[in-house]
């Protein structure tokens, strides 16, 4: 999965980091860069060794969202097709990141290291737990395309801040700072900047001493259940996930840990 524009390491055993890597433009997105990082999420699909993702960005930024100072048309649109055309392929395709996120199996923990602004700010919000450095802040910049939300903002930021923030937030498109971003709940902590990779390592080694099996299924039932009908259909989520996890081999590896007070090992059978 190593490519230039997406990096791709394992700073531990289980972890993925996946850092955006255009340092010079904020991590702005070309045309590659979203390729590249939809390969990768793809991949983490059936990577039975990466238990969480995390994503970041390189140098002093998260993401700056699209760079408009690129030109030209993206490779896998036919050259045919008119601008309107152009436009709903464009989004088809690139707007595929967030949906592809949530329905990984691992976590993503999306350590936000600097301005996240735009796609940036919307990729943010996609993942499952969000930390971010004392310099970060989030800032709608869709505007700037004569837009004011893609990437599911509008879904995911009411769901987390609350309607009327959400509808204030986006529709001025002032900056969030970190500060306030920890306050409403849009990120779970905000940390001193030189701390937040140390943080976001801690968040994933307190995941993966977990069932795996365990993980996945919550994950989809945090998902799933945010469009749930009722409770009764929650619950019925959960259920499903209860037995599924509960037969797995790595459950009652899990239960022999405890009881001997050690650190389980899991071989995801």
């Amino acid at each position: 999965m190593s490519n230039d524009l997406v990096q791709v390491d394992r700073p531990i055993e289980g972890v993925v980091r996946l850092s955006l890597n255009r340092p010079e433009a904020l991590n702005a997105f070309t045309f590659d860069m979203y390729t590249q990082l939809i390969a990768c999420l793809r991949a983490l699909r059936n990577d039975a060794e990466a238990r969480v993702v995390i994503l970041t960005g390189r140098g002093r930024g998260f993401c700056s969202g699209h760079d408009l100072r690129i030109d030209g048309h993206a490779p896998w649109i036919d050259e045919r097709v008119g601008r309107l055309h152009y436009k709903k392929f464009f989004m088809a395709e690139v707007s595929q990141i967030p949906l592809l996120m949530r329905s990984l199996p691992q976590p993503v923990i999306c350590a936000v290291n600097g301005p996240a602004a735009g796609v940036g700010f919307a990729l943010a919000l996609a993942a499952d737990l969000l930390l971010c450095a004392r310099s970060a802040k989030f800032i709608n910049a869709i505007h700037n395309a004569a837009t004011g939300h893609e990437f599911g903002l509008s879904y995911l930021l009411p769901r987390i801040v609350g309607a009327q923030r959400a509808a204030e937030i986006l529709y001025t498109a002032r900056p969030v700072s970190s500060d306030e971003a920890e306050r409403i709940g849009l990120v779970l902590r905000a940390v001193d900047d030189a701390l937040l990779m140390d943080a976001s390592l801690e968040l994933a080694r307190s995941i993966i001493v977990n069932v795996p099996m365990g993980v996945w299924m919550t994950k989809q039932s945090l998902v799933f259940n945010q469009s749930a009908g009722s409770l009764e259909a929650a619950i019925e989520m959960e259920n499903r996930a209860v037995i599924v996890s509960q037969t797995t081999a790595d459950a009652s590896e899990k239960m022999q840990a405890f009881f001997e007070r050690r650190a389980p090992r899991f071989e995801q059978k």
